[in-house]
């Protein structure tokens, strides 16, 4: 049966209304999971005024069998085996006949009492009992209360509309009633609608200017840039966090197109797009890479028949661009290089020092990075964007649009003379900003960026500045994602405790965690964000376990481990070689106590696992050095038959000391050897148990 819920409110942010509705599907399903209420489906939609949730549903609890407990069976039954006053009074009590109690045995020992059928409730009537629960536990970054109400909430709620199965379900809230209403735009159709279901009420909102459906809503918005630029060949330039932005905060979606005067096409096209994006939220529209004096709008309207909204944003975006302009030609009259002199005076972090301080550290950081990679010709253009690479933060520029840092910088540099690779450098060394943004496509950029980031983790720890729950206020977890992300894209063969030292020894004049203390919780922290990126690739979790088991050193080789790890998963000989290798561990639970002596080796099945163990060996070496993980399984695989033979023929824990502790210390070989692929005893197998 039909559930829909709409929770019509003044405009909410775009964020706290894709926050809100994500909090509602899943509260709302542990709600009817708890109350045991069948959830056939159950989905979350709405726009910046209206939250609705629609479901199907059973139409009620299942009935299920009671059992209702007296007194203890030793008062309930005298000696004769009559039933004492005791009982015959729970019987009246319960309303049921003394003839129909029974002996009930449970946990804590035999009880008189009886069973009975429990009817179940109606969906409505959980409902409404539920949805306070439901709506008080939401949570947004700001809340607030109106009138004398003592409820708080994102924003002020104007409207609730319940039904289950077309009747209303009575709810009260924030001293509204639950109905069968609901408004279209509130501008252009704010009349009441009356609804009996879903479908209708999809439809008549449709009908006074509400597209309810966000799918459908970006699907017209896509639709209308489509129309709107195909005769003039051209496209939006790419923003889809701007489009997800709008599409939350619009329930009409119109898109308008205006213009802008070409003399503003001299500025760069990331200018001209953020100058758009971050003034009057605008698309810019461009041709190739060329952009075009045009921008697209998303207006919250049916139609703009006379071109006011678009006219409107034209007088606004061209003083926002006269001003882009005015900071482009004043910029570019003082040269980097003189910016850079003054970052003496601009702070990092007040016991981190200045960014003068902070460009030092960098230069010297990608010097070793490129004596590492070995890129002799890289090196001094490198080291020239490091010194470089934090002068914009003193243009006017990147004052007015600060999320323009480092590309600005490389636009500067461009237009100011130097080696366009040194420009591109700076241009990219901020990227990756989020785990799905790309890694800088130059080598160069990879490399300074690698180092910006390590050397604000490392520095930010290393003052002992924690990080907890959402407070993270340097942004280090996303600081770390790129920088795993980076080392994984790129295929860095870099050892990460050595990249640390390098870090640490640099800023050791400023750090107050002593530097072993330091490295272990950058380690253990750089561990957790490469765990999240291989999960979030859609790895298991034990695979990832596993993969990690030996350690982070060279992080393209825990990828590597983990990449064979799950190809090999799948393989006939996978579960049985895991179940042997724990069988092993399980063995062999501290270091031997002698080292392996090959002439007590007696017995044939432990000479022929001695001689396999040697011949594998060997060739997993040589697979490891290079970095073939997958090939290198494959070959530890075939040490299951010989040691299968060995569990079958020998028995390990001998009587005579000294062949026991040879035997193993041939089984630690082979722990010591597996351990280099990976952590083995932390995959899960199916059959383990059984």
């Amino acid at each position: 049966m039909e559930f829909l819920l709409e929770i019509m409110t003044e405009e909410l942010p775009s964020s706290h209304v894709r926050s809100a509705l994500s909090q509602l599907q899943d509260r709302f399903r542990q709600e009817f999971q708890a109350a045991r209420v069948g959830v056939r489906s159950l989905r979350t939609l709405g726009t910046c005024r209206r939250l609705v949730v629609v479901a199907d549903l059973e139409a009620g609890q299942p009935d299920e069998e009671e059992v209702v407990t007296g007194p203890p069976r030793q008062v309930a039954i005298q000696a004769d085996g009559s039933l004492s006053q005791a009982a015959l009074g729970f019987a009246r009590s319960q309303g049921v006949a003394a003839e129909s109690l029974q002996v009930i045995k449970t946990a804590r020992g035999e009880y008189l009492g009886f069973k009975r059928l429990k009817k179940g409730r109606r969906t409505e009537e959980i409902i409404a009992d539920i949805f306070p629960a439901v709506v008080s536990s939401l949570s947004f970054p700001k809340n607030m209360r109106w009138g004398e109400k003592s409820f708080r909430f994102s924003r002020p709620i104007k409207n609730l509309l319940c039904l289950f199965d077309g009747r209303v379900v009575p709810l009260e809230l924030a001293g509204l009633k639950s109905g069968n209403r609901t408004r279209g735009h509130f501008i252009h159709s704010p009349g009441e609608l009356e609804v009996s279901n879903f479908d209708d009420y999809r439809r008549l909102l449709k009908e006074h200017f509400v597209v309810v459906e966000p799918e459908e809503r970006k699907r017209s918005i896509e639709c209308q840039f489509e129309d709107r630029l195909s005769e003039k060949k051209a496209e939006v330039y790419p923003d889809e966090a701007l489009l997800e932005r709008l599409l939350w905060n619009v329930e009409c979606p119109l898109v308008i197109m205006g213009s802008f005067p070409e003399s503003y096409l001299e500025l760069p096209l990331e200018v001209l797009s953020t100058a758009m994006r971050e003034g009057q939220k605008l698309f810019s529209v461009v041709s190739g890479r060329k952009q075009l004096p045009l921008f697209l709008g998303i207006a919250d309207a049916p139609a703009d028949p006379r071109n006011h909204i678009a006219a409107g944003n034209e007088r606004v975006l061209k003083a926002r661009l006269e001003d882009a302009r005015f900071f482009w030609n004043h910029d570019l009259k003082i040269n980097l290089s003189e910016r850079v002199s003054r970052l003496k005076n601009v702070v990092f972090q007040e016991k981190l020092g200045s960014y003068a301080e902070k460009v030092d550290r960098l230069q010297k950081l990608v010097a070793y990075l490129a004596d590492r990679l070995e890129l002799k010709k890289e090196k001094k253009d490198l080291v020239e964007a490091a010194r470089l690479c934090k002068a914009d933060l003193l243009t006017d520029m990147v004052r007015e649009f600060p999320e323009l840092q480092g590309k600005m910088g490389g636009l500067y540099s461009r237009e100011q003379g130097w080696p366009g690779t040194v420009s591109r450098i700076i241009y990219e060394h901020y990227l990756p900003e989020g785990l799905e943004d790309p890694v800088p496509v130059t080598v160069g950029g990879a490399v300074l960026s690698l180092a910006d980031k390590l050397d604000t983790v490392v520095g930010v720890f290393g003052v002992g500045v924690n990080i907890s729950g959402s407070s993270d206020p340097f942004g280090l977890r996303r600081q770390a994602l790129a920088i795993c992300k980076i080392i994984l894209e790129k295929k860095f063969q870099l050892s990460l405790s050595r990249l640390l030292d390098k870090a640490i020894s640099l800023l050791s004049d400023r750090l107050t965690v002593p530097g072993d203390r330091l490295k272990e919780t950058l380690l253990e922290f750089i561990e957790g964000r490469m765990r999240f990126i291989f999960e979030k690739q859609g790895y298991r979790y034990d695979l990832v376990n596993a993969a990690l088991g030996p350690g982070i050193e060279y992080p393209i080789q825990t990828e590597a481990r983990l990449r064979a790890l799950n190809e090999l998963k799948e393989s006939q000989n996978f579960e049985q070689f895991i179940l042997m290798v724990k069988r092993v561990k399980n063995i062999v639970k501290e270091p031997p106590r002698a080292r392996l002596n090959s002439a007590l080796l007696k017995e044939k099945e432990e000479k022929e696992l001695y001689s396999a163990l040697k011949i594998i060996k060997k060739n997993v070496e040589e697979m490891l050095a290079r970095n073939d993980y997958a090939s290198a399984q494959k070959m530890v695989f075939r040490l299951q038959p010989p040691l299968n033979n060995f569990f079958e023929g020998v028995l390990v824990m001998a009587e005579d000391r000294k062949v026991r502790n040879n035997r193993l210390a041939l089984l630690s070989q082979i722990l010591e050897l597996t351990g280099e692929l990976a952590d083995y005893s932390q995959v899960v197998v199916e059959n383990e148990n059984r």
